[in-house]
């Protein structure tokens, strides 16, 4: 139950968003990130992801005293503290985002995970449905999706009657995720998706398919409920990257190919990439060639699949992780119109105590070389604590500004 003072201390929190999205410095940025997805910024784009090690950040600045409030006030700060506490690129609406409560359960099937023990503890199993393909083939069923319209209005009408006279609220939409071979990973463990691709093949892409066409038909599905909404400004593409965007419409979205959409497939690095573009990236095309604009990729290195994945004509962003060739995929990316999204290895952020500035450098220093004549994103992920040392993370954005300042060549 939400005290008056909780609604008061909302309120100042509003504020506080409110001025930091009307900030010189936020204006600025914004204006930097419509060029540089225009492929004519002056600099690479940085950015540190704060919701993973959020809880050494967040919590400590939190006033409410209800349950409910907190949440509110965690959602708001999540807005604004990256810019006013870190400095980076992140860029902060002045609005309050609501989406809608939607969802997708892949083959109709909630799994179920077993987490382990401890407070921030994120180890996890997932009690798969499907040991041998062929045998629990009745496993493999449609996909359900739908929408929590009711929900979304108390959330959307709570946050107009709580500030909205200050920061007024809006429905917005992310980009379309999707992400098939998480899903079949989730369903049947790792080692069983390998050995279906070879033991049965068949039922393989049958189940690939049908997955494909569940994630059509829910984008369809959203179409139809009027459901979609743009995604050419300050919304999220996935990753750590923002949507502004003059190829999509800012006013209206009536199908997929008028927004942002991301895929990836971390699970399949171990596989050939014959068999990625045998048994996997006929699917992803299909789901690929639906969104009006694409990014792709996440942990896993594209460079072994690039013959498939630089094929796809509205690829825009494509993720170089720390297990990707950066060499490779600078030669691939210069002079084409899809973005060398980089996400530096974590362990310099995220391990230790004392930040090794000399190697962060030099790390950045590669990147900078390898990425000379394309459009560069830095997104610095996977950092589940900084060893509650905020000035850690603001040393570390300042340091990946000076190398680009000095060694960035637009």
């Amino acid at each position: 139950m939400l005290t008056q003072k909780d609604r008061e201390i909302l309120r100042e929190t509003a504020r506080l968003q409110l001025e930091a999205a009307h900030s010189i410095k936020n204006l600025e940025r914004a204006a930097l990130w419509k060029r540089h997805n225009a492929f004519c910024g002056e600099r690479p784009i940085v950015h540190v992801e704060l919701d993973t090690f959020e809880q050494e950040v967040i919590p400590k600045r939190l006033r409410c005293e209800s349950e409910e409030g907190r949440g509110i006030e965690a959602s708001l700060y999540r807005n604004f503290l990256n810019l006013t506490l870190f400095d980076d690129d992140w860029v902060v609406p002045d609005y309050y985002p609501v989406s809608w409560h939607t969802w997708f359960i892949p083959f109709g099937h909630e799994i179920k995970r077993t987490f382990a023990s401890g407070d921030n503890a994120l180890g996890h199993h997932f009690e798969y449905l499907v040991s041998d393909l062929e045998e629990d083939w009745d496993k493999v069923g449609k996909s359900t999706f739908g929408v929590d319209r009711e929900g979304t209005k108390k959330q959307f009408e709570l946050a107009g009657e709580l500030f909205g006279d200050i920061l007024p609220p809006k429905m917005v939409m992310n980009g379309l995720y999707a992400v098939p071979t998480q899903d079949v990973v989730h369903l049947m463990g790792m080692e069983t998706m390998c050995f279906s691709m070879y033991d049965y093949p068949e039922l393989f892409h049958r189940m690939m398919d049908s997955l494909t066409d569940d994630y059509l038909a829910y984008f369809d599905f959203l179409a139809k409920e009027k459901l979609l909404l743009p995604t050419a400004g300050y919304e999220m593409v996935g990753q750590g990257s923002r949507c502004f965007t003059s190829e999509l419409p800012a006013g209206k979205a009536e199908s997929a190919r008028d927004v942002w959409g991301f895929m990836d497939s971390q699970e399949t690095v171990s596989i050939s990439p014959e068999m990625y573009g045998e048994f996997i990236f006929p699917y992803y095309r299909k789901v690929a060639e639906r969104y009006g604009l694409l990014s792709y990729g996440c942990c896993e290195p594209v460079d072994p699949v690039w013959q498939f994945v630089g094929t796809l004509e509205n690829l825009r962003k494509v993720s170089c992780s720390p297990w990707c060739s950066e060499e490779v995929m600078g030669e691939h990316l210069r002079g084409r119109k899809t973005i060398f999204h980089r996400k530096p290895s974590p362990n310099f952020l995220g391990v230790g105590e004392t930040l090794d500035e000399d190697g962060l450098r030099e790390h950045i220093r590669k990147t900078l070389r390898a990425a000379q004549g394309c459009t560069l994103e830095f997104t610095q992920r996977d950092v589940y604590t900084i060893n509650h040392d905020e000035e850690k993370a603001k040393r570390f954005i300042a340091i990946i500004r000076e190398e680009i300042a000095a060694n960035w060549k637009p």
